[in-house]
């Protein structure tokens, strides 16, 4: 049996490499547009590679899977965060869980990650293939013809094709399947940074808040966690988190709207109120700047008292009714104009990508070519930062592998 696997990235060297050792006798050629394979995967993390999270702060798939939730939910039952842990364990590499519950390679090493994979797949006896831009999917009686940008390449003839190209940014790069009658989702970017021009703020570049609630007024997208405040406006798992949830809304309204922040995290007014009363009450002779809830440093709590036209040589005592309120608002609910999004480091994710309804959820094989199955992010599936888009070519890698050998098998049972 010979299988083409298109795209070097995690999910295709992960599924070559599982499919080897489960059909030893097969042959798995891997095709990369690129010169190098797993390039993203040597950049995740800051170039250390969060392959993974332990999920112990997840709640539900959906809150860090917003596209594909319910296909990711079956997946993970079949190769779970522990699988992925285990085989790289297994494969030499020492691996540590943060206090965010993020996995890494104990040397801190993206390239550990790279070597480990890129030896698995020469040990296994798998084909890799660089710099071979594949230009179409051709399907034909018993198989596939694949031909190459490079028409000096000889087309190559195979019984199977996995396609793990990586998400693609214009619905261009999906061109290569226009013969395989694939539905797709227009791509959009996800996990972004947003531009908030306003000069005062970025006077904070540098200001992290451990915990804040950030929502996109007038939609039921909203998020929590850490935020960064930039030159440029706003980043951190807060920010890139409400990103990923809203990535079509977002792309659909320009990046324009407005965001909300609720810079003492879940919060709500009732409570920031009996906070700052207690402020009041306590440190009643104190100056204004001098006493502030624990979540802010001093220069952002001088920054939120200007905002609110409070001096920051008041004394508590000398706070009336209508600046209390408004410092209260300005705490649960301090409102920001989006002007543009921007890429958030080198981890680029899209939202978008062959529509699932055009796969079988139970092997990720095409609905409408036999022998043509999709994994990693080419589908209409995406994560939240913390090693979960990841954690999703690993399980799609692994299902490919044993949706391909399993029909195998049963093949070989029939003839």
């Amino acid at each position: 049996m010979k299988i083409a696997i298109v795209g070097a990235g995690a999910a295709g060297c992960f599924c070559a490499i599982h499919l080897k050792r489960m059909l030893p006798n097969a042959t798995i050629d891997v095709f990369e547009s690129g010169k190098k394979a797993l390039a993203k995967v040597s950049i995740t993390g800051g170039g250390r590679c969060n392959l993974t999270n332990s999920f112990k702060k997840v709640k539900s798939i959906q809150q860090v899977y917003p596209r594909g939730d319910k296909l990711m939910k079956r997946l993970l039952r079949q190769w779970s965060h522990t699988d992925t842990m285990q085989w790289f364990e297994n494969e030499g590499v020492r691996l540590v869980i943060q206090e965010d519950e993020c996995v890494f390679p104990h040397s801190q090493d993206a390239m550990q990650i790279v070597n480990t994979l890129l030896h698995a797949m020469r040990r296994s006896g798998v084909q890799l293939h660089l710099s071979h831009r594949v230009a179409g999917i051709h399907p034909q009686e018993g198989g596939y013809r694949i031909s190459f940008a490079d028409q000096k390449l000889p087309e190559f003839q195979c019984d199977a094709v996995v396609i793990a190209i990586g998400g693609a940014t214009t619905l261009t790069k999906l061109s290569l399947l226009q013969e395989t009658m694939v539905e797709f989702a227009t791509p959009v970017p996800s996990l972004f940074t947003f531009c908030i021009p306003d000069e005062k703020m970025h006077s904070l570049m540098g200001t992290v808040v451990e915990h804040t609630a950030v929502s996109i007024a007038g939609t039921r997208y909203k998020a929590d966690g850490p935020l960064l405040i930039t030159h440029w406006g706003v980043s951190g798992p807060a920010i890139l988190k409400l990103s990923a949830y809203a990535a079509r809304h977002l792309s659909e309204q320009a990046y324009k709207g407005t965001l909300c922040i609720n810079w003492l995290g879940e919060l709500d007014e009732d409570a920031v109120r009996h906070l700052i009363g207690g402020l009041q009450h306590d440190y009643r002779n104190r100056n204004i700047s001098h006493a502030y809830p624990n979540e802010l440093t001093a220069r952002h709590w001088e920054y939120l008292l200007k905002k609110c036209d409070i001096s920051p040589t008041a004394k508590w005592s000398e706070l009336g009714g209508k600046k209390f309120n408004r410092l209260c608002a300005t705490l649960t609910s301090d409102t920001y104009p989006i002007n543009g999004q921007s890429k958030y480091k080198e981890e680029f994710v899209t939202c978008g990508g062959a529509a699932l309804e055009s796969i079988s959820m139970q092997t990720l094989e095409s609905n409408n070519h036999p022998n043509l199955y999709f994994a990693g992010e080419v589908l209409d599936v995406d994560a939240v930062t913390g090693g979960f888009n990841l954690q999703a070519a690993w399980s799609m890698g692994y299902k490919v592998a044993t949706s391909i050998t399993e029909k195998n098998k049963q093949k070989e049972c029939f003839s």
